[in-house]
């Protein structure tokens, strides 16, 4: 059996046979030509005899003059005679030598009859094409009917095809086209060539026998007034191609397809119909553009009355009346006749057969399943990251993100997918890249839990083990977006450093220099991005300022944004800043999406449900590419995927932030050994408990400020609790005070608790509250008062005979308590009411404090000259500490009650 190289080679040798046979054919005209090169008589003989041929030119009136000046008579019956010893030569075996190369170069359907392959349907897989395709018979000038050979032309991966028709044979021309494409869909297994159909004069399309194969996306046609469009597709699926290629270490895709012995991408057949007309400049150009480069990319035009120059293979049929032609493999001297078509029936009938068998190898819609590979976790991040999230009439369509397309854009209005979208796109990933070579950082700020199943929950303890962070719920926690975009930054610089350290400058050539260094890429899904920029605040201008950054630089460090919305259009922070969406060459359009493409790109307008525009080419229109995206969010499809990576466990649960709930203080980290008081979970990446330091100090006590009253309570509480697991039983002193009768019953339950495990508790709830003792030093002591406030009534009473009050007292210890280990946490229900207690310079006492529904401008006088941005929302509080932050901390109160 031979092998491919080989048969690609004697392929050749047959096409270079075939030209020589012909030549030599055709010597007797090329004779004419090298005998009239004299005189200017000569030179007007041989124009005469080029021009009507030596059959037509003995009997023509001005031959037969010009054969009677001697000089020409000579030349005359020198031409004759050499043509007569050439045909001689070749008239024995001639014919027949041109039947048996184009036979050996045209095989099959290529090249028989079409009574003998017009009913069957291909299936060549398309490892190697037909070196020829045949078009009609020829037989030289003055020879019989029975030296009549077969014309061939050769045509995919090889040449195109210029037709030139004559007036009044349009008909011809059309059966002769749509014989070929016939011809060529016959051959090969339905769906490996694809034919694009252009007509400057129909609106519905010429060849309506062919029209069967547009239900199966074989024939496209398009629009008579937009070949801008058709161009600028063609230009785009050349370069994808010739990209495709060179990652493969090829040159041409046919030489990929030679290497893997069968066809990986369609071939596109592209007939365009003219009217004899240059076309428009710029169409021109771009014409002959595709016409350079389309070759070697699968792209194959057959242009009817289409001017094009030879910059590339070509090959030319030239009508010289209705049914008789020269081609440029035959030449002059050489009568040509397109073969007879089939009935228009018939041929419809073909069509509709290879439609439908097309139809039916398909099967069933391809699934989630098939976009997964046969091993899980196998592919390297180092040069980029690649992964199919639909198909095209069948073929995968792949997202890339890299070096070349950073970034991605993702963009649909509620309903048309978008989040189905992003499960494909994360299942292809998860099941090509192991952990180690991937990490998601997924945020969803809309008022829903897309990624909420990606974490382990009650119900499903799995999770996807490329996750490293799960945020949900963060539709008003705008602080976490920017806390994720902070780490980021923070990242770039760690791998910038790295990289500055080992003199490199992309993540491919880190990861040479440093194998032992763990440097997977990073994506960062952020859903409904735009929320992070909805304010006219401090938020809104740190995010647009870190965004910038990390979409800057983050190419050349392997960290990739994923930014999706449901309409960009009124993103006020980046207007007239196109820095992120300059870097964000990828585009994925949903139905009906705007703004998402280029301005005249109008794809997504058009697009059925379940479909994406994926376009890595910044959004213009010759990027686009068509796919199905099937459905990743059912029971059974990216949930089994993830039990499948989950069941290897070799990975971390990701840390998970949910928005709407809170979080339970048995679970923070931070409870297991606990470096200070806990007052709530700060809202950031790694999802730290918010703490404070208690050295010996002046200052540092805590002022918890604002009536609500279950998120202080709940303070409150996580600070004891924290506190008590901190220092082993009976080791340290808590006094838990509290002068409002409606929470007595939960104040006393806590300081049952602290008696419980051990430790020493002074429990007041009446007016011995007053009754403080000096700050000792002796050992831990901490004073959890409860609405400090409501205490005033004792607490400012005067006893003799010093006349000092239990508000001096209080004053005194807050001052001189930190110094010997004595702190006081405290609870005001008001700015106000913390500075009657405190009164005039108190404030330096309070080190640090956490607000809950109070105003930022009531709580500047409290922040060391800051100026504090915050509007209260529910279940949410500011941390200040004085000598640790620039500015405040938004923390979520812990829940204490579940986690008793």
């Amino acid at each position: 059996m031979l092998g491919r190289g080989e048969r690609r080679q004697r392929a050749q040798d047959a096409l270079d046979e075939l030209r020589k046979a012909l030549r030599l054919a055709l010597g007797a005209a090329q004779a004419t030509r090298q005998a009239a090169q004299t005189t200017k008589d000569q030179l007007e003989f041989e124009q005469a005899v080029m021009r009507l041929g030596l059959a037509t030119a003995r009997l023509d009136p001005e031959i037969t003059e010009l054969r009677g000046r001697p000089a020409l008579a000579r030349t005359w019956e020198k031409v004759i005679a050499e043509r007569d010893e050439l045909y001689a030569r070749w008239h024995p075996e001639g014919p027949e030598r041109l039947r048996r190369l184009v036979a050996a170069a045209a095989p099959g359907a290529a090249g028989l009859p079409w009574h003998d392959w017009l009913s069957k349907v291909g299936e060549d897989t398309g490892g190697v094409a037909p070196a020829m395709w045949r078009v009609g018979t020829a037989v030289v000038e003055e020879a019989p009917r029975e030296d009549e050979f077969p014309v061939a032309v050769p045509l995919l991966d090889r040449a195109h095809l210029r037709v030139n028709s004559a007036p009044d044979n349009r008909s011809v021309v059309d059966s002769l086209v749509e014989t070929l494409l016939l011809r060529l869909m016959s051959y090969f297994r339905p769906g490996l060539v694809k034919v694009h159909l252009w007509d400057i004069g129909h609106l519905t399309g010429s060849l309506p026998n062919l029209q069967p194969l547009t239900s199966a996306g074989l024939l496209t046609v398009h629009d008579p007034t937009r070949l801008d469009d058709l161009l600028a597709d063609l230009a785009g699926h050349i370069r994808r191609v010739h990209a495709k290629a060179m990652r493969e270490g090829e040159t041409s895709l046919r030489s990929v397809c030679v290497a893997k012995g069968e066809r990986i991408e369609p071939w596109r057949v592209v007939v365009l119909f003219g009217n004899g007309e240059r076309l428009p400049d710029e169409q021109q150009r771009e014409l002959q553009r595709v016409a350079r480069t389309g070759i070697d990319a699968g792209v194959s035009l057959i242009c009817v009355d289409v001017p094009l120059s030879a910059n590339s293979p070509l090959e030319t049929i030239a009508f010289t009346d209705s049914r008789h032609a020269t081609t440029s493999m035959t030449g002059p001297g050489v009568r040509f006749r397109p073969d007879d078509a089939p009935d228009g029936s018939l041929a419809s009938r073909a069509a509709a057969a290879i439609a439908a068998d097309l139809v039916a190898r398909r099967g069933k819609p391809r699934t989630f399943d098939d976009l997964l590979p046969e091993q899980l976790g196998k592919l390297s991040s180092k040069e980029e990251l690649r992964a199919p999230v639909g198909f095209a009439d069948g073929v995968p369509v792949e997202v890339v993100i890299g070096d070349a397309t950073p970034h991605a854009l993702i963009a649909g209005p509620s309903g048309s997918g978008k989040t189905n979208f992003l499960y494909a796109m994360l299942g292809g990933l998860a099941a090509r890249y192991a952990p180690s070579e991937l990490e998601l950082y997924l945020l969803d700020f809309k008022e829903g839990v897309s990624f909420a199943g990606l974490a382990p929950g009650r119900k499903d303890p799995s999770w996807l083990p490329q996750a490293r962070l799960v945020g949900v719920n963060v539709n008003t926690d705008r602080e976490f977006g920017l806390a994720l975009l902070r780490f980021l930054t923070e990242e770039l610089a760690r791998r910038a450093e790295a990289a500055k350290r080992q003199e490199v400058t992309k993540l491919a050539e880190l990861r040479e220099a440093e194998p032992e260094g763990h440097w997977p890429r990073i994506v960062a899904v952020i859903d409904e991005f735009q929320a992070l920029f909805g304010g006219r605040d401090r938020i809104t201008q740190q995010a647009t300022v870190l965004l910038e950054d990390v979409a800057r630089r983050g190419r050349s460090q392997g960290i990739h944004l994923v930014l999706a919305s449901q309409d960009i259009a009124g993103i006020e922070a980046f207007w007239g800043k196109p820095a992120v969406f300059e870097q964000c060459t990828l585009r994925i359009a949903m139905p009906k999406a705007k703004r998402v493409l280029s301005e005249t790109n109008n794809a997504a307008f058009s697009l059925p449900r379940w479909h994406a525009v994926i376009n890595h080419d910044s959004g213009v229109p010759h990027g686009n590419q068509i796919a199905h995206i099937p459905d990743a969010s059912a029971k059974g499809t990216f949930d089994a995927l993830q039990a499948r990576l989950w069941a290897t466990g070799n990975s971390l649960a990701p840390r998970l932030f949910d928005g709407a709930h809170q979080p339970l203080l048995a679970e923070s980290p931070d409870f297991a050994d606990p470096p200070g008081p806990l007052l709530g979970q700060i809202i950031d990446v790694e999802c730290r408990a918010a703490t404070m330091a208690l050295d010996a100090v002046p200052g540092r006590n805590l002022a918890v400020v604002g009536t609500a009253t279950a998120d202080a309570l709940s303070i409150m509480e996580s600070i004891t609790f924290s506190l008590a697991r901190k220092h082993s039983p009976g080791s340290a002193d808590f006094s838990i005070w509290c002068a409002v009768p409606a929470l007595q019953e939960r104040v006393t339950r806590l300081a049952k608790i602290l008696t419980a495990i051990g430790h020493s508790v002074d429990h007041r709830t009446d007016e011995a509250i007053a009754k403080l003792a000096p700050a000792s030093g002796e050992r831990p002591r901490y004073i959890l008062f409860f609405a400090v406030d409501a205490a005033h009534q004792w607490l400012e009473r005067k006893e003799p005979p010093a006349m000092r009050s239990g508000l001096d007292d209080l004053r005194a210890l807050l001052k001189n308590g930190p110094a010997n280990h004595v702190h006081t946490f405290g609870w005001w229900r008001g700015v106000g009411r913390l500075k009657d207690t405190l009164g005039f310079g108190g404030t330096d006492d309070i080190g640090a404090w956490v607000a809950l529904d109070v105003q930022g401008a009531e709580l500047n006088a409290l922040a060391a000259g800051q100026v504090i941005d915050w509007a209260p929302r529910p279940k949410r509080a500011i941390y200040f500490d004085k000598s640790t932050h620039s500015s405040p901390d938004v923390i979520i109160p812990f829940d204490t009650v579940e986690s008793e």
